[in-house]
């Protein structure tokens, strides 16, 4: 993997590099039509002509980009993002480097902010994150051979590589200890429509319940924040035939939830059994402590700033398996409340 270089540019336009070099610093010597030329050639291959003496020393960064799709708002609430920068800092302040984070609100301003940050020579490499299906985020990343490593899969990730986590296995686990325990009204509160480990989840939610039985489940989408998960939770506990047992994508909305049961007169874990997905300090500081999927997300972080080092250096990487999250059972799941009897009529 490598930058765009001045030799790149000179080589597709057909021209010098002293040519090159003369269109990007706005010099003469060369005709306005190759100067055009030159410039719509190092745009497209992701070259800031503003940098093009930084271009010419082959000087690095020593810094490494993160773009995140999401509101600003939700990032300092969230403990899994906190988690993870801290895991990547970790290892990154250990070799000098440090993380250049922006928030965007698509993926075209996305690939747009890493076309500048590698034309411009800010950064050297780039994590990936919230990875979709299909997403075109990947195809452009791999044209610009910009160091990247993608935080999500398996697959779906071209030729990049990714360090990833077996989400099935872990929603798997969940659903079979909440069966164990006697429940069979099983709701999901899932995380973001369309992105890869949503809909992993979802699917083996769905094949879990499908293989065991279970003829009254589903996923009810929703967004991370404790607004929405709370939204969520008061409009299933309020209907005719509410879940016994909710199974959260974050410890956010969790802990909403588990605040909306209380305010309508529920006992948690008799009334309802909790689980969060990515355990949190948080997850202990509520009562009843909440019953959530462990795992080690700094040391997640810091593998994946090791892979992407590896790659800035020119070291091959391949995609990794990571840890899979494994329950923690605490005091918000318990056996359902037997169902009464039906009272006898009257004769």
């Amino acid at each position: 993997m490598k930058r765009p270089t001045i030799a790149d540019i000179a080589r597709q336009a057909g021209v010098s590099k002293g040519a090159v070099s003369y269109a990007l610093n706005g010099q003469p010597g060369v005709s306005e039509s190759t100067r055009q030329r030159i410039l719509a050639i190092a745009r497209e291959i992701g070259f800031n002509p503003n940098s093009a003496a930084r271009a010419l020393s082959g000087a690095t960064a020593n810094a490494v980009g993160l773009a995140l799709r999401r509101p600003a708002r939700t990032l300092g609430v969230e403990p899994f993002f906190m988690e993870l920068i801290s895991g990547v800092e970790a290892e990154l302040s250990a070799r000098s480097y440090a993380l250049t984070l922006q928030i965007v609100a698509d993926a075209q301003t996305e690939i747009a902010v890493y076309r500048r940050w590698w034309g411009e020579r800010r950064i050297d490499g780039v994590f990936l994150c919230d990875l979709r299906v299909d997403d075109e985020r990947v195809p452009a990343l791999e044209e610009l051979n910009l160091p990247t490593v993608v935080i999500g899969g398996p697959g779906h990730t071209g030729r990049l590589a990714s360090i990833w986590a077996d989400e099935e296995a872990a929603l798997v686990e969940t659903v079979e200890y909440l069966v164990a325990l006697g429940h069979r009204r099983i709701t999901r509160i899932g995380g973001l429509p369309g992105l890869l480990h949503t809909e992993i989840r979802t699917e083996a939610f769905t094949e879990v319940c499908r293989r065991l039985g279970l003829d009254q489940t589903r996923t009810v989408p929703s967004d991370y924040t404790g607004e929405e998960g709370a939204r969520v939770t008061r409009r299933l506990l309020s209907s005719a035939e509410r879940p016994t047992a909710l199974i959260y994508d974050n410890d956010v909305m969790a802990i909403a939830g588990l605040a909306v049961a209380q305010e309508m007169g529920l006992s948690v874990p008799a009334d309802l059994s909790i689980v969060a997905w990515d355990d949190s300090p948080l997850c202990q500081l509520v009562h009843p402590p909440l019953t959530a999927l462990s795992r080690d997300i700094p040391a997640y972080g810091a593998h994946a700033a090791r892979r992407l080092l590896a790659a800035i250096a020119g070291d091959p990487i391949t995609s990794y398996q990571d840890e899979t999250a494994h329950l923690t059972p605490r005091g918000s799941t318990a056996p359902p409340r037997p169902t009464p009897p039906p009272t006898p009529s009257a004769i």
